[in-house]
């Protein structure tokens, strides 16, 4: 699809979305939820963002409750959302986290099947269906050729590892070609700081673990803004000098600290704070489609923030615990 969409096409949803966003987890809220006494008042809290009373849910239920909340929304924005690939670029992990569950399933000769997501673009019964029939009619072709690669790759080296690494890079490669049919580079530049600070992450366990060059090179993702060849420099030049972009600059340093010894959680806080700084880029956009990709990721961001939450009180974890681990909030 070719760039024709008008931004002035998302002047009503923009200014919906604007609307909406003021029901969504703050800086402020989630400081309530960890200050909450235990699990039952944080769940009692998160009522007043629109979930369901979850008090004495058990963790089944949470992820339910958490999924539906999800979808609700991606159906929502599917019937206002001026380019409906937009909307399937954020389901699209979700087929792929399927994917990885059905062909570590048929390796471990499990059933899966509680673990698959309905967010996907594709049904998980009609993707289970295709998967074991052999059957890809209804499945996109560049995830079908990938599920099938990866259970080609599983089935010869016994590596789930391997496996899951070939499904990221697709996943990665479909998500870059759904970006560039976008009338926005908005989400190109959002998916290339992704793959950026994915491949980071690895370079950081590799140098850390005083694992070899070749792990790397097997894990490292094309697309970033860092070539890969350039990811493998890290061995010879380090972190920072490698990824000296400005967006994750500050992230290598901490990285580069973890690789000598400091604790990994403020690294791995700060890859995904930087995603949260580059999406305020969307605030400076008065309509468009900046803001549909600004408020279905930092929705994601929110169920993430809720189920640590949830999770951390039904553990025991302090307020002061749950701090150092929740990230910045957009809103």
């Amino acid at each position: 699809m070719s760039k024709k969409v008008d931004s002035k096409e998302y002047l009503f949803l923009s200014a919906y979305i604007r609307a909406r966003e003021s029901s969504l987890l703050t800086g402020a809220r989630l400081e309530q939820l960890a200050e909450a006494s235990g699990f039952d008042e944080a769940a009692r809290l998160l009522t007043d963002c629109g979930y369901p009373d979850l008090t004495g849910a058990a963790d089944a239920q949470l992820e339910d409750a958490f999924s539906e909340r999800r979808l609700d929304f991606f159906r929502e924005m599917e019937k206002l959302c001026p380019e409906k690939q937009l909307v399937e670029a954020f389901r699209l992990k979700f087929d792929y986290h399927n994917a990885k569950v059905l062909v570590k399933a048929e390796g471990a000769s499990a059933d899966g099947a509680r673990l698959l997501s309905r967010c996907g673009r594709v049904d998980p019964e009609k993707l289970t269906a295709a998967f074991y029939e052999d059957d890809w009619r209804d499945v996109p072709p560049a995830f079908a050729a990938a599920v099938r690669e990866a259970r080609t790759t599983l089935s010869r080296t016994s590596d789930p590892q391997l496996a899951d690494m070939g499904l990221d890079k697709a996943y990665f490669a479909e998500l870059l070609a759904m970006a560039g049919t976008l009338s926005t580079d908005f989400y190109t530049g959002y998916v290339r700081l992704s793959i950026d600070l994915a491949n980071l992450r690895s370079a950081v366990r590799c140098l850390r673990g005083h694992m070899d060059e070749g792990v790397l090179r097997a894990a490292v993702i094309p697309g970033g803004n860092a070539a890969p060849e350039r990811v493998l420099r890290v061995y010879a030049e380090g972190v920072t000098a490698v990824f000296d972009d400005r967006a994750a600059a500050s992230c290598a340093e901490l990285g580069q600290q973890a690789v000598e010894g400091a604790p990994l959680a403020p690294f791995e806080r700060a890859c995904d704070n930087a995603l949260t700084e580059y999406l305020t880029g969307a605030k400076r956009v008065s309509f468009g489609p900046e803001a549909v990709i600004a408020y279905l990721a930092s929705l994601e961001g929110e169920i993430t923030a809720a189920r640590m939450v949830l999770l951390g009180k039904r553990g025991g974890l302090t307020p002061e615990a749950l701090r150092e681990r929740l990230r910045v909030s957009y809103v």
